[in-house]
């Protein structure tokens, strides 16, 4: 009885593109850099000022997010400590697809674990990817409350509410932790791009 391999069913893989090949048609280096920290911390609003700052540079970026995946392809998940996992382990995968194509991937979620941060880091690689740590303090994340869910936390209509209600783990090893309290938008993307460009830049784009 004959079994089948991975190359067996899946055998466009050998006859596709590698990685490098897209790297240097952009002429730079896919990485996935994954925001964690608390609702409101201030992920997304890194990862947008980040973002215009590396195309300035002529480097092409993808911003995921919970509103872009959420609305999209895990508009099937609810907030179960099992679609929470799988909702996850989706936005890995596709951040590997992005990452593997050679574009720099910003994630921004909460990921509330080391498990499944570390689960992210498997999927898409180790060296792919940079843990940012957005350590701002419960108390500023509430005063800022950009969405009201803080307000309905407390007040018992959100269960499982992270920060509130459900626990959040600090990285253990984080690439970079920025405490937004204690530096501003623009101070914060120059501690972000010394720690990206020497990783993403081709040397014929330095």
């Amino acid at each position: 009885m004959e079994v089948l391999t991975p190359n067996h069913i899946y055998p466009i893989f050998d006859r596709m593109l590698d990685r490098s090949s897209k790297e240097q048609l952009l002429g730079q280096r896919g990485l996935m850099v994954w925001f964690t920290g608390l609702s409101g911390s201030g992920k997304s609003t890194l990862a947008i000022a980040l973002e215009r700052e590396l195309q300035q540079r002529g480097l092409l970026c993808r911003i995921l997010d919970g509103d872009n995946i959420r609305s999209g392809i895990n508009n099937n998940l609810g907030f179960s400590p099992e679609d929470r996992v799988e909702n996850i382990r989706r936005i890995a995968e596709v951040g590997k697809l992005f990452v593997d194509t050679g574009i720099i991937t910003l994630a921004a979620f909460i990921s509330p674990n080391n498990d499944l941060r570390q689960m992210a880091a498997r999927i898409i690689g180790p060296d792919d990817f940079l843990e940012i740590y957005v350590s701002t303090p419960l108390a500023e994340c509430e005063r800022r409350d950009v969405k009201g869910l803080y307000a309905k936390a407390r007040k018992g209509e959100i269960k499982a509410f992270t920060g509130v209600s459900a626990p959040f783990e600090a990285p253990e090893h984080p690439a970079l932790t920025l405490d937004t309290t204690q530096l501003d938008v623009q101070q914060s993307v120059e501690q972000l791009l010394a720690l990206i460009l020497p990783k993403v830049q081709l040397k014929n784009k330095e």
